[in-house]
């Protein structure tokens, strides 16, 4: 009998992320995983205690992929560079965007640390800067719900492939907007 090869934890969960960002979460299963590696169950179950524990390291994978995505902008105005990784991210990881944003799964969870930490970000940006915590969470929040409008118009392949300068343009628009109403509001010009 041939010696049984043995799997990282790393290299599952890569295997696994593989099949998802193709096929979706639903296709990580304990023998696609397995068959993907070209190997028996065994090693995915000496790893992982069950397939929701390795389906939450993909979603920690995929997290993982979007802030590298993040990092790799340098507009100097984190706040643009959000959502560009966004859009990114959703163009060229489109079945797995749709799982981890449209629908509803367990794996999936709001968390005020995440939040912080983008709010940290978008106060690096000179048009952000003198804003207060909560204005730049409702500022974040508007921008969130356009920009993820648009990621699923790209993800769904809705508009059309040679858009991207377009999309960068709307997306400055719109961000450009939202600040420009915040100022005012601030000012007392808008009620």
């Amino acid at each position: 009998m041939a010696p049984k090869q043995k799997f990282t934890k790393q290299e599952i969960i890569i295997a696994a992320f593989d099949l998802a960002k193709d096929k979706g979460l639903d296709s990580i299963t304990i023998r696609n995983v397995a068959q993907k590696l070209g190997s028996s169950i065994a090693p995915i179950y000496v790893n992982f205690n069950n397939i929701d524990e390795l389906i939450q390291e993909v979603v920690k994978k995929a997290f993982e992929v979007s802030r590298q995505m993040l990092m790799e902008q340098k507009s100097g105005h984190p706040f643009r560079d959000i959502g560009i990784a966004s859009l990114r991210f959703a163009k060229e990881y489109s079945v797995l965007y749709r799982d981890l944003i449209i629908k509803n799964n367990p794996h999936m969870k709001y968390e005020n640390e995440n939040i912080y930490i983008v709010i940290e970000q978008m106060k690096k940006d000179p048009m952000l800067s003198h804003f207060s915590d909560e204005e730049l969470k409702t500022i974040l929040f508007k921008m969130q719900t356009f920009q993820t409008g648009l990621s699923v118009m790209v993800a769904n392949k809705l508009l059309p492939e040679d858009c991207d300068e377009k999309l960068i343009e709307i997306l400055d628009s719109t961000a450009a907007d939202i600040i420009a109403a915040a100022h005012l509001r601030n000012n007392g010009s808008l009620a």
